[in-house]
């Protein structure tokens, strides 16, 4: 996909976000209120460490230090003392003052003595086994308990959230950062310490920050976020979907539940250390115990079975208290596995004790470094810091709070003046971070910068800016058929510079053989005074267009005038001219609703091989020039929780594990501004991806229609064929076009993705990360006798050969099924399938076997 090849070469990120922890606060007087603020630092670097346990001693009130070793702990008591411990230093308690505010910095002392237990080993290395293995036992504990430590286990629950995401160039040598291009803009690199993730010197190129208010409701279920306030970098929209970016990043940076079976990272989904099925895949090992803590913990590292699959390695930290709980973890994956692009990924996790004994998240940091070489050279950074404030269990909430949407955005989110944040953010930004904003605006002034981004956009999207026009896509300029020959095209539409209203569209073509000129022109009006490009839509388009077009190929102008869509196998020569005029009506909602209301106008005449033939009473034929249809149409389209990237073409869609459902309703209206025909077409389709966890994941589409009424075959459902060499999802890859029609029919499409799981079994193999795919596909359908011009003289005729020989049918003799065996992830981009037809091999020219090829970006 094109946004996952562009952070692939440019983008990275990092940031530290550090959050103090807000105590909760009973209603006694203030003068009762023990604070205590502080840093903890290390004794002998002198730098600050995170998740350090605080408490008040003797007690359960706690906190854990953030990314800068900052604390804050608060209780409604007079309490004396504190006691600060964290795994491999010695613990300190320190007296504090009563019911006071108060300043108390810690330096904890590394203690390489911690552990009470010493074991020896033989020096034969002992086979593991999850028999009789105490941190298999203990594994197992924390997955029976995984249920009542689930924050779903409350009936309420709410939480302030701050969550911060910054994306930079990162890697980046000194010769680099020192070229003359950024002589006068040495201001936006930011450096850090060499040995952390995304080297020395690091280029910040986007950043985003929000916060919102979260409520749950276990019965009746609801689930709701309301953010308060949004800002991000935006660059200049003829360059970048700023919403589709903000949207694809945050599908790449998902919140990380380790009580979940499956973790959905990069979208992937690797399987939970603490999943059902996680002793039979992991190796477990107890590696730590910290008893001066309260409660006890005990340190568990795993490590996958097999390093090439898609599991996680690291730590996690488990109360001794009874709960089994996870308090913190540190997840991260083996340079060997099946990821792409990924150069390092590290996740750290918090959790602080609830009154009632039980733990919550507190802070979650994602970190991860792409790159195209996972060894050397400059990558892409990105960061990923989400704190959670005020959590409050079982306070139930009036009704209202819980209804409506599951996501809700305040209108004034976004308007947040600089203010506002600093006094709402749970840390302070430092200086290079709190400068980002600011530096990318001022980056996107330089005219170098500005040149590059029109070269990429031209690259990545096909089209090149003249301010209030751009003209594209470039893939079609050239392309040829066997009906056209040569066949040249320019184009282009009007952007936002010349309005945010009225957008405007044309192209011309000239086809060398057949010497005609074909065009098109749609003029679009806004509704909702935004980007008819952008996300909700909802406007109003007129247009016309006279072209060619393959018969049951989706009008898709862009792509049949694609010239690597231009080479395709066997016999290609029936195509129709088209006159089409329509008129369109969409509207969108935020929640992924959208409908849309047709009219079209369309004359259909034949071209090249194709003829239009009927029977005369004296059973000679009858050439018919050419068809005319007026349509009315609706379109319902239900795509929960969907997330794309708006490129300038069309949408990008995020793969996720939710359905998209769409019903579409066509009425044919006879002496309606010449329409010839009545009828009704209804079809339905649901699309659903299905993670199957370490197996990989199934996308399953399922799809049915039904034609009602009297029409020539052309009006059919013309099933969709595939001629062309690369292997298309939605389509029959070895079906000849026009070769099967319905006025009834059902339809299943699986592709299943083992993401290597067999692959990294064989020793010669898994080095190569290729991931192995299996695709099956079949379609049932049929003609109604009316429709069949074999009882009826006066529909047109069944296209033929040049010898006669008939070249479309219906599905007469069951369903048509083809499947295919694939490796995919060749050079990380290429999939190469090898397609079987397994029914219908007698019809003329029907191909048995096929090679496709896919280009796909993944990670």
């Amino acid at each position: 996909m094109k946004i996952s090849r562009t952070i692939t070469r440019s983008f990275l990120s990092i940031c530290f976000l550090t959050g103090s922890l807000i105590p909760m606060m009973g209603n006694v007087a203030l003068a009762q209120v023990t604070t205590v603020n502080g840093t903890v630092t290390d004794g002998k670097s002198g730098k600050p460490i995170s998740s350090v346990s605080v408490l008040f001693t003797g007690t359960n009130y706690g906190v854990t230090t953030d990314e800068e070793g900052h604390f804050t702990i608060a209780a409604n008591a007079s309490y004396h003392k504190i006691t600060i411990t964290h795994m491999g230093y010695s613990s300190r308690t320190l007296d504090i003052k009563p019911a006071q505010e108060q300043q108390v910095n810690v330096v904890l002392q590394q203690n390489s003595q911690q552990l009470n237990e010493v074991r020896v080993v033989s020096a034969k290395k002992k086979k593991y086994s999850n028999k009789n293995n105490p941190a298999v036992e203990l594994i197992r504990q924390v997955i029976a308990h995984k249920k009542q430590n689930q924050p779903e286990s409350y009936k309420h629950i709410e939480y302030r959230q701050y969550e911060r995401m910054v994306f930079s160039l990162s890697n980046l040598s000194d010769q680099f950062k020192n070229r003359r291009i950024f002589k006068n803009y040495q201001f936006l690199f930011r450096e850090q310490d060499s040995t952390n993730i995304g080297g020395k010197n690091l280029l910040p190129i986007y950043m985003e920050e929000k916060l919102s208010n979260n409520f749950y409701r276990k019965s009746p279920f609801a689930k709701k976020q309301v953010i308060e306030a949004s800002k991000q970098v935006t660059y200049d929209e003829k360059f970048v979907d700023n919403q589709g970016l903000t949207t694809y990043f945050n599908r790449m940076y998902q919140d990380i539940n380790i009580y979940d079976n499956n973790i959905s990272l990069l979208s992937n989904q690797l399987l939970s250390p603490i999943s059902d099925n996680a002793p039979n895949l992991y190796k477990f090992f107890i590696t730590d115990t910290l008893k001066e803590q309260s409660p006890q913990l005990i340190e568990l590292s795993f490590t996958p079975r097999n390093t090439n699959n898609m599991l996680f390695e690291g730590k996690i930290y488990i109360t001794m208290d009874g709960n089994f709980a996870v308090q913190n973890a540190l997840l991260t994956v083996n340079k060997n596995i099946n990821l792409n692009f990924v150069r390092e990924m590290e996740a750290t996790l918090s959790f602080e004790k609830n009154p009632d004994g039980r733990f919550h998240l507190s802070q979650s940091d994602l970190k991860v470094e792409f790159a195209i070489n996972k060894d050397k050279g400059g990558g892409v950074f990105g960061e990923r810091v989400v704190t959670l404030k005020n959590y409050k269990i079982n306070a139930p909430r009036p009704d209202e709070i819980y209804n409506g949407p599951a996501l809700v955005t305040a209108p004034n989110a976004a308007t947040k003046d600089d203010a506002y944040w600093v006094n709402n953010r749970p840390d302070t930004l430092d200086a290079n971070t709190a400068g980002i904003y600011k530096n990318i605006d001022s980056l996107q002034t330089i005219p170098s910068f500005r040149r590059t981004m029109d070269i990429a956009t031209l690259v990545l999207a096909g089209y090149k800016s003249f301010g209030w026009f751009e003209v594209g896509p470039v893939n079609t300029f050239y392309s040829f058929n066997p009906v056209e020959g040569f066949r040249p095209r320019l184009g282009g539409r009007t952007t936002t510079a010349l309005s945010k209203r009225y957008y405007f569209e044309t192209y011309g073509a000239y086809g060398v053989n057949d010497e005609k000129f074909k065009y098109f022109l749609s003029t679009t009006y806004s509704i909702n005074n935004k980007s008819i490009y952008s996300f909700p839509q909802h406007y109003v388009r007129a247009s016309f267009q006279h072209d060619t077009k393959i018969p049951g190929q989706e009008l898709q102008f862009v792509q049949e005038s694609s010239l690597l869509l231009s080479f395709k196998r066997g016999n290609n020569d029936q195509w129709l001219y088209n006159d089409l005029f329509k008129l369109d009506y969409v509207h969108e909602y935020q929640n992924h609703f959208s409908y849309a209301f047709g009219f079209k106008k369309w004359g259909q005449s034949p071209a090249g091989a194709l003829h239009f033939d009927n029977l005369l009473p004296d059973g000679t034929l009858n050439p018919v020039n050419r068809i005319n249809t007026t349509e009315l149409s609706l379109e319902l389209r239900y795509a929960p929780k969907e997330k794309f990237y708006q490129g300038k073409l069309y949408r990008t869609p995020i793969p996720d594990k939710y359905p998209i459902f769409t019903m579409r309703y066509n009425q044919g209206v006879k002496a309606l501004f010449g329409g010839e025909y009545n009828y009704q077409n209804v079809t339905a389709n649901v699309t659903k991806r299905f993670y199957l966890s370490n197996y990989g994941f199934t996308d399953v589409s399922a799809e049915g229609g039904y034609l009602f009424g009297k029409v020539p075959f052309p009006l059919l459902d013309i099933h969709r064929a595939n001629q062309s060499y690369a292997f298309q999802l939605q389509s029959f890859n070895l079906m000849n076009f026009q070769e099967f029609v319905s006025d009834r029919y059902a339809s299943i499409t699986m592709d299943h993705n083992f993401n290597g799981y067999i692959f990294n079994k064989i020793p010669l193999l898994k080095k190569l990360k290729l991931r192995e795919v299996v695709n099956f596909k079949a379609l049932w359908g049929g003609i109604r006798a009316e429709n069949d011009p074999q009882n009826d003289p006066s529909l047109l005729r069944f296209p033929t050969n040049a010898d006669g020989v008939p070249t479309t049918y219906a599905l007469t003799n069951g369903a048509y099924i083809e499947g295919s065996v694939g490796i995919s992830n060749i050079f990380k981009i290429l999939r190469v399938d090898m397609v079987k037809r397994f029914t219908y091999l007698s019809n003329p020219d029907a191909p048995e076997w096929g090679a496709r090829v896919f280009i796909k970006f993944d990670f």
